[in-house]
């Protein structure tokens, strides 16, 4: 029986749960030769291929589902008998409140080690807008917020994400050309709603809100249809989308500065090393 190797395991499931060896590679902070290399020796060593590789993404094959659902479980394994040794003592409750482009694409990983780590921790995600999620943290009814900045959050910087229109090409219809050019926004409030109206102005494109609502998943559904772009941080941008610029007529979208803000009750461990794990994984 052949040795799997939980680190190349790790990976394994990073692209998975990805569905790109690009990103699988910044989630586990390897490089993608090195990443294509550990998984075309695990393949080797199965005697089967665990991915399909499309020119854009990769699907698990059947043999490849199997092999996820027991590299989880290993490794969740192994990351229960490390914290079971090394933080018994870690108890308690952390909320946590995230925009929805956030929580979909930045927090999973974070979440799931921290609860791998900590496992005595109960973790509650409150998903909302940044602009909503203040007075909820002023108030002490969440913890922590990982948000982008806006008016009445204090925080710590964890980093500047890029912001990119969003379109699809698959409807047979380049929406990005159109004049007025439709938009798919958040709502009144939300930063990149402002930095994109803005943009648009400063270039003289003439526009019309075609959608308006504060769900990631309804500007999805405008972008899949065909039927307006969006403006998004670029880590929620799913692969299926087209990333729109300059070359395509649109104006430069400025940066999301994105902080974690803590509320007066937060000075206790387990919010501490949620933080910790956060400004970690993210500023990487």
């Amino acid at each position: 029986m052949k040795a799997l190797d939980l680190d190349v395991l790790a990976m394994f499931v990073a692209i998975a749960d990805t569905g790109s060896f690009v990103r699988g590679a910044a989630l586990v902070h390897r490089s993608q030769s090195a990443l294509s290399m550990q998984i075309r020796s695990l393949e080797t060593a199965l005697g089967k291929p665990l991915f399909v590789r499309g020119p854009r993404s990769v699907t698990l094959t059947q043999d490849g589902q199997v092999m996820l659902s027991y590299a989880r479980r290993m490794l969740a394994l192994r990351d229960e008998a490390w914290a079971s040794v090394v933080h018994p003592e870690v108890k308690g409750r952390v909320a946590i409140g995230v925009p929805d482009d956030y929580a979909s694409s930045l927090l999973p990983s974070v979440l799931r080690n921290f609860s791998a780590t900590y496992p005595k921790v109960e973790i509650q995600v409150v998903g909302l807008p940044s602009n909503a999620l203040a007075p909820l943290l002023k108030d002490n009814k969440i913890d922590l917020a990982c948000v982008t900045r806006v008016k009445g959050f204090a925080g710590e910087f964890i980093r500047l994400e890029p912001m990119v229109w969003a379109g699809t090409s698959t409807a047979g219809r380049e929406v990005w050309k159109e004049r007025p050019l439709p938009v798919a926004l958040f709502g009144v409030g939300s930063v990149a709603r402002a930095n994109a109206i803005q943009a648009l102005e400063r270039a003289k494109i003439t526009y019309r809100t075609s959608y308006e609502s504060p769900s990631l998943m309804g500007l999805f559904s405008m972008v899949d249809a065909g039927l307006a772009v969006a403006p998004l941080a670029r880590c929620a941008v799913p692969e299926r989308f087209v990333t729109l610029g300059r070359q395509h007529g649109l104006p430069k979208l400025p940066e999301l500065e994105i902080i974690l803000a803590r509320s007066a009750r937060s000075n206790r461990p387990p919010c501490d090393y949620l933080a910790e794990q956060i400004l970690s994984e993210l500023r990487d």
